[in-house]
């Protein structure tokens, strides 16, 4: 179940990144910037659930057990 909510978080950091890029252009600088901050914390959280920490298990694989 992680993997899909983590496959989920990549697709919205990507649509987050291309929906920042068209508001850039349409001149809403502001929706844009909030957009891509956004897409750095979600970005963050998959590195969170992702990375190996000491135990060299990640979050996801010990949330499965």
């Amino acid at each position: 179940m992680s993997d899909i909510a983590l496959s989920l978080l990549v697709l919205g950091v990507i649509a987050m990144c291309v929906g920042a890029w068209l508001a850039w252009k349409k001149g809403d600088r502001k929706r844009a910037g909030l957009m891509l901050v956004l897409a750095v914390v979600m970005a963050l959280n998959v590195g969170i659930w992702t990375i190996p920490g000491p135990s060299e298990t990640t979050l996801a694989e010990e949330a499965r057990d």
